[in-house]
């Protein structure tokens, strides 16, 4: 079974997508109780697509909330390094265009979109810095990046309860409901390395973004970051 580890190598951590490709969406709304539909809709919410717009969708996986976006009439491009993913979205759906490509150097020209976002993929790259200034090259004027991805929450009871359903709840949940549990091994682990809310913050700030905003979800399980390009730039 394909793993990986905080070194976070690119090809070791596409290689661990491919393998739970097609269990990957039942095994995280099972892992999330639900929630993972909540914090679908908030970032939709928060991109605020409009018909006509080009929205970039970085580590989209298999599809689930591209296809969500594209409701509004917004065109979506799906991108993904896990060919795995891919496949299965591609199947899914045919009316997304999926592109194969790495966060890190993406493969669209400057100022290409009106909105670029990324779920629960940004801390599964090698160099996030990186990842923010490809996002904000890509971007338009103006452009908006939204960002959701997993915290800290800030209430001590809250982090205690999280941290021992990490711990405890989620071996025996993946166990029971993932072909591949030693990836969901470092799923964890990269969660309790990834940074706080004003940390990841301070990131989008240092790659160029301004009016940079956080709101916790789920008590701070999950952190809703937004941000935009200079409207002169």
């Amino acid at each position: 079974m394909a793993t990986a580890d905080l070194s976070k190598q690119p090809a070791e951590v596409s290689a661990m997508f491919d393998e739970v490709a097609r269990g990957y969406d039942r095994t995280n709304g099972v892992l999330s109780m639900g929630n993972s539909a909540l914090w679908r809709h908030a970032v939709v919410k928060a991109i605020a697509p409009q018909p006509g717009e080009r929205v970039l969708d970085i580590a989209a996986g298999t599809g689930t909330s591209s296809a969500v976006i594209a409701r509004s009439g917004a065109h979506v491009i799906a991108a993904d390094f896990s060919h795995g993913m891919l496949e299965v979205g591609r199947r899914r759906h045919p009316e997304i265009d999926f592109v194969h490509a790495d966060a890190m150097q993406l493969p669209f020209d400057d100022g290409s979109f009106d909105a670029v976002t990324i779920s629960f993929g940004l801390r599964n790259i090698e160099d996030p810095h990186r990842a923010l200034a490809e996002m904000r090259r890509v971007l338009k004027p103006g452009g908006r990046l939204v960002i959701c991805e997993f915290s800290t929450p800030p209430i001590a009871l809250v982090r205690a309860g999280y941290n021992a359903y990490m711990k405890y709840v989620m071996p025996a949940v993946v166990g029971a409901s993932s072909s591949n549990p030693q990836a969901y091994t470092y799923l964890a682990a990269s969660i309790a390395d990834w940074p706080d809310q004003a940390t990841l913050a301070s990131w989008i700030r240092a790659a160029g973004f301004t009016g940079v905003e956080h709101r916790n979800l789920t008590a701070g399980v999950v952190a809703l970051h937004r941000a935009h390009t200079p409207a002169g730039n």
